[in-house]
């Protein structure tokens, strides 16, 4: 039997309860961590890429790479925002964080205004799990659900398969945890350690973090959003 670590992870008033869950151990295992206060991006694995990312997803995977270090913690607790732009402190995020992030870095493509925009036009087509009855700008991009759809509309969304080939770098992947709670992750072109698989970064409970997990629990949601085409 294989060793599992234990998470706890919140989302209040974010979609998630609270919710206890366990995780394999490869997956809360940190895989590559800048220091605290000095995050910077990671410096190229030795061994050959996964596979060889396009400029755009390159940058992409740099952004999201360059949380690690500074979002150490795991926080879905509702927060208000500005707009648009609007952020929580770094230090503190989840797995959306992490995207909507990375796209800010990467491409000042703030997916806080496009999400709301989309959504005030198009409110019937985004999903209704928690009651709403219209848009909240402080929360809405934060949630999964809500990017998988936004994704879907822009013709985003690419085949899901159980070959680690088909997950391209700069790819998105989304799934769902035990207890149904969705997760979103950004495909990397770094191989793990059996080269068989490319490594994902995201943020499942303790902060944006360099990990094995691609296959981890099942994909629901694959997407490639490339702003600059």
């Amino acid at each position: 039997m294989k060793r599992r670590n234990f998470l706890s992870i919140v989302g209040a008033r974010a979609g998630l309860a609270a919710v206890p869950i366990f995780l394999p151990s490869h997956t809360t295992q940190v895989i590559a961590q800048s220091v605290l206060g000095n995050a910077k991006p990671l410096a190229p694995f030795s061994q050959a890429p996964f596979s060889h990312p396009q400029a755009w997803a390159e940058k992409l995977i740099t952004a999201a790479e360059g949380q690690i270090g500074q979002t150490i913690r795991y926080d879905g607790s509702y927060a208000r925002l500005d707009y648009p732009g609007g952020d929580i402190p770094r230090d503190v995020g989840v797995c959306t964080d992490v995207i909507i992030r990375a796209y800010r870095d990467a491409f000042n493509v703030d997916l806080q205004k496009q999400v709301h925009q989309d959504m005030r036009k198009n409110f019937a087509a985004y999903p209704k799990i928690w009651g709403l009855k219209r848009t909240e700008k402080n929360i809405d991009h934060r949630r999964v659900p809500n990017l998988e759809q936004f994704f879907n509309r822009r013709k985003a969304r690419v085949k899901i398969s159980n070959d680690a080939k088909d997950y391209l770098p700069g790819n998105m992947i989304t799934s769902r945890l035990p207890g149904n709670l969705p997760h979103i992750a950004i495909v990397t072109q770094r191989p793990n350690a059996d080269a068989n698989r490319p490594l994902i970064v995201h943020n499942i409970g303790a902060g944006t973090r360099l990990e094995d997990g691609l296959f981890d629990y099942k994909i629901v949601g694959h997407y490639h959003y490339n702003p600059t085409a």
